[in-house]
Order: C-alpha cells, then structure tokens, then sequence
C-alpha cells in the first residue's frame, strides 16, 4: 500500500485516508493564513509578463525586491537590531561563541554567514582568532545544503539535538532564521538554547502576533522571555512561497548587517555603513535599463540552452557558496531533477550545476565553508533516542561522504559537455574577472565545452555584463553577497518562469518533500482549480500514489501538483 514519509509507517494508509488525515490532522501546518505563503498581488502576472517580454518579467520581480526596503531602514533603527549587535559584539569579546541556525533556505544562509566570517577572519591580521567563535545550525547537517533532508523540518527534537551536540551554553549566542517564523527544526535549536541559559535571537518574515495567535510551536518561541524577536515582515514573495526570495534577502541584510558590523568593530574599524541606503542603492542599479537588460538577456540566453536539452554548469570561485545555493534551490522550487553524486550513472542530471575553477572537490569544499564539514553522523539507535525511529525505514545517506560525492571541484565532469548544446557560464564578481589566474583557470576549465558565456557582476568583462553595480570588498562583502543574490534569484526565477514551470506567480511544479510544501500544493491547486481545500487535498495523495507508480529509474521526477492540476483542467474542459 501507498506510504507517504511523512505518516507514521506502522499505519497503512490509501491516499483517501492520507489526505483525510493531513485535513483533520495536521492543521498545524496548514499555513495558508500566512503572508509568505500567499499570493503577492505585485507579481500576480508574472508569468505573463515574461510569456510577453522578460524585461517586463524582471521589472515584476524588482517591484517586489523593493518591498523590502520600507522593513530594511525600519529594522536596522530598532532597539531589538541595537541589541543583537551589542549582543553578538560582546559574546565574541568574552570567549563566547555565536551560531546562526536554519532550515533550507535559512540553513544555507546560516553556512554562508560562518562562511563569510571566518574568511574574512582568516584574511584579516588580527582577527584569526576570532573566525573559529561563529558556527551555523543546519537542519540536516552541512548535507542538507545539496537538498533538504526529507521530513527533518517538521521535528523540533532535531534541532534541539544538534545544538546539543555543538555544546552551546550560557556563554554563547543563537540567532535562528526561519522565513515563515513556524519551521518547527529551527524553534527547537531556540527551545534548547533558551533552556541553556544562552542568548537568543529569532528572526522571522511574517507577523509576529499572527504566529503567535495561530501557531502553539511559535507562540512558545515568541513569547519566551528569554527570546529577542526581530520581526522581519515585508509582505508575500514574489513566487508565491518562495522564501529563499525576498525574505532570505532580508535575513541576510539584517543578520549579516549585525555580524559585519560586529566585524568591523573588533578590528578596529571605525566606519559605520549604513545598510539600509547601501541596499537602496543597489535596488536602484539592479533597476536602471542597462542592468534590467543584461539581466532579461541573460534569462533568454539559459532559457534557450533547457529548451534545446542543454545543460548549464556554472565556473566561479570566489562565491561558490551564493551560486551554489541559488543553484540547488531551483530542484524543490521547480521541481528540477537535484544535483547528482558522482557515482549515480541512473538518475536523470541536473539542469544546472556549480564548480570551483581552482581546487579539487575536497578542498573546493573545504575553502567555501572555511572549515572542515560538519554531516550529522546519527545512527539509527539516535533516531530511537529521538522518539523517531517510526518514521524511518534506513538512516538518511548524510555522511561527509556522500557530500563529497558532488563533484563541485575543477575534476573533470565529461558527463556535463557530452552535448553541443550544453553550455559552461563562468559567473565573476567584480576584479575577479580581471584576475588572470582566475581567467586562466576558467580557460582551462571552459575547454571541453562548445558553448561558453560569462556573466560578469560588477564588471564589464563579460557577455552578460553589470558594470554599474559597486564591488564592497570591505569586512565581510555583505553587499557583494546580496547584489549576487538578487541577480541569481531573478535569472533563475526568470528562467523557469519562461520554461512554463511557473502558473500566474505561483511554483506550480513544487516538490512535496514536508508538511508544509504538501499543504501549499494543495492551496495551489484549490486557488488555480477553483475547488475547495479538502477536495484539492484528495487529488494532490492521489496524484502523489499515481506519480510513485509511474517513477521509473532515471526519469526526471514526475510532479503530482501538475498531475493533479492536468487532470483537473481537463475534467473542466480547460484542455
């Protein structure tokens, strides 16, 4: 019979029961009531605009970056900001040590800030010392950077496990990010850390006295004493749920804002930048005609390589991380087939995929997260000690070996240019792109691809190119970051949408890989099919029962939103 991972596996359920169950059930993660789960009316035509122009698609996209803006300079003037800065500054001068916690999207923004820390730190006399004191909290260890590990997010004993095991305490400092302020992983790293006795510090995008009205595992974090709230609300994404848009935008201004401030200020720095005119200049480069127009170039360039069956494989360095992230994320947000390890001959490959020009896989990894992996090695007797084990069938594959099975160093990769048409596009970032080490590596690199592009931010050494954007190199290039952030969000956003994977503004080939993705495939399909939730509930088991059958190896995974939604429209006579 049908089981769903997220049942538990003693029940054998159809997907009538499953979908009866999940309406009655599992309210708790029906999260419609939610601003970053609705519809943005800024971007309701979205995917017209781009079936029209994809300037006129990346215009929509802008319109809704800058509805951060207003929460930007009001959040960066409060006393909640003043103190996570005094906070975090005096952690580190007494010895104690900061961790950033989060789940998918936040979780990567979790490792990169670490990242851009202890880089930084490393680079800067003085300031050794002080990059082994930040950490990050991944829900899913440092594996779950390549894909979420499935149904962990749902689970608040995980996170309070793994803040246990980096031993945090009294001494030390928690900042959790979770986007929609419920992702139950993340409350628990805040529980844990509350219990401790260490300062804590959760960041969220959507209402602070909705969550807490409406959601007991958030209204226990909000409302605990111990815990400073940032309430980072700045509307609906873009894409309809896709938080790793606008909200992650927001979080990485503000809490990589506060770290490089803290930066600045123990090595001795006196200047204060101010992040909110620094982010409202960037939205206005990022919106004059000749970036918009690289930018919409760009979009119709990769857009044509997937039409053709291409492959794109991306050649950077300096910011692998931000590419890689924005790359991985495209497999759940579109329904995508995800990267694929080294020795997997069967399943279908990544559209796109991320190398470093200079190292090797182990030390390609090694340099972007400037320290050594950190996987969670649970056996399954942890999982029992969990109160788990019921859910899993064999221990997830999430070992610093089957990381290291993505290739993302400069060995060779002949499966990625075995066509033609598949294309190597090396992304640098301001004097990256004038480096001559670096452009002999991408030369070399580049070689055994037909079709090679540059998209250079920053810089006019490129096909695609952006010279109007400033380089920052100062402290830990918070604004570099975030300008390589929005341009990756827009083109791959832009791309899919032009790919038909994308239905007004909403992700219409979403993965249903948790709780609260399963809930939002059935609020799509009940806006888009015009039925009620509960009807829309049933069809999204069946097709997800239906979908299992028809997975064969290698297939590209066949999503049960657009089952459900073709055999809707066509019993409405739509098709």
């Amino acid at each position: 019979c049908f089981k769903h991972i997220f049942f538990e596996r003693i029940n054998c359920m159809n997907a009538a029961e499953q979908a009866q169950h999940f309406v009655h059930n599992e309210t708790a993660f029906h999260l419609g009531f939610l601003p970053t789960e609705q519809s943005n009316e800024l971007s309701r035509t979205l995917e017209a605009d781009f079936l029209r122009s994809s300037l006129d698609g990346v215009a929509t996209l802008q319109r809704v970056d800058r509805e951060v803006l207003a929460m930007v300079k009001r959040v960066f003037q409060s006393a909640e900001y003043s103190g996570l800065v005094a906070a975090m500054e005096q952690t580190l001068r007494s010895g104690g040590r900061i961790a950033f916690s989060g789940c998918g999207a936040t979780g990567r923004l979790s490792i990169l800030l670490e990242s851009m820390w202890r880089t930084s730190c490393r680079d800067t006399v003085g300031m050794e010392d002080y990059g082994k004191q930040v950490f990050s909290i991944m829900t899913g260890g440092d594996f779950a950077l390549v894909k979420s590990v499935e149904f962990f997010e749902d689970y608040a004993v995980f996170g309070r496990r793994q803040v246990k095991e980096l031993d945090l305490g009294a001494a030390d400092l928690l900042v959790a990010i979770t986007e929609g302020g419920e992702t139950s992983s993340v409350l628990g790293t805040v529980a844990e850390m509350a219990e401790r006795g260490g300062k804590v510090f959760l960041l969220f995008n959507n209402p602070a006295e909705l969550l807490a009205e409406r959601l007991e595992r958030s209204r226990d974090a909000i409302r605990n004493p111990r815990v400073t709230v940032l309430d980072l609300f700045c509307g609906p994404m873009a894409l309809a749920g896709s938080t790793r848009m606008q909200a992650t935008t927001s979080e990485q201004l503000i809490a990589g804002g506060a770290l490089e401030t803290v930066f600045a200020r123990l090595s001795g720095e006196k200047e204060n930048i101010d992040y909110a005119a620094a982010f409202e200049k960037l939205l206005d480069t990022l919106e004059a005609p000749e970036t918009r127009k690289a930018i919409a170039d760009y979009i119709d360039f990769e857009t044509e390589i997937y039409r053709q069956h291409g492959k794109v494989t991306y050649f950077t360095h300096d910011f692998l991380l931000d590419v890689f992230t924005d790359t991985t994320e495209r497999s759940p947000t579109f329904m995508l087939p995800p990267f694929r390890a080294a020795q997997d001959t069967v399943s279908a490959q990544s559209w796109a995929f991320v190398k470093d020009v200079f190292y090797e896989t182990e030390q390609a990894w090694r340099q972007a997260m400037a320290r050594p992996l950190r996987c969670l090695r649970w056996t399954m007797p942890d999982y029992e000690e969990m109160g788990v084990s019921d859910r899993i069938k064999t221990v997830p594959a999430i070992l610093e070996k089957d990381l290291l099975a993505f290739r993302i160093g400069n060995d060779p990769a002949p499966e990625r240019c075995e066509r033609e048409v598949d294309c190597a596009v090396v992304v640098a970032f301001g004097s990256e792109a004038d480096d001559p080490e670096f452009r002999a590596a991408c030369a070399a690199q580049c070689s055994p691809y037909k079709t090679v592009r540059t998209l250079a931010i920053a810089s006019e050494k490129g096909d695609f190119s952006l010279p109007s954007i400033a380089e920052d190199k100062r402290f830990l290039r918070l604004m570099d970051h975030t300008a390589l952030k929005l341009v990756l969000n827009t083109i791959s956003t832009g791309v899919m949408t032009k790919y038909g994977r994308v239905s007004g503004n909403w992700m219409s080939f979403v993965a249903l890989s948790n709780k609260k993705l399963i809930d939002r495939g059935i609020r799509l399909l009940s806006e888009l099919g015009a039925i009620p939730y509960e009807d829309a509930a049933l069809r999204i088991f069946q097709a997800m029962e239906d979908a299992e059958k028809m997975q064969k190896p290698g297939m590209e995974r066949i999503c049960a939103v657009q089952l459900a939604l073709t055999q809707l429209k066509t019993e409405q006579g739509r098709i």
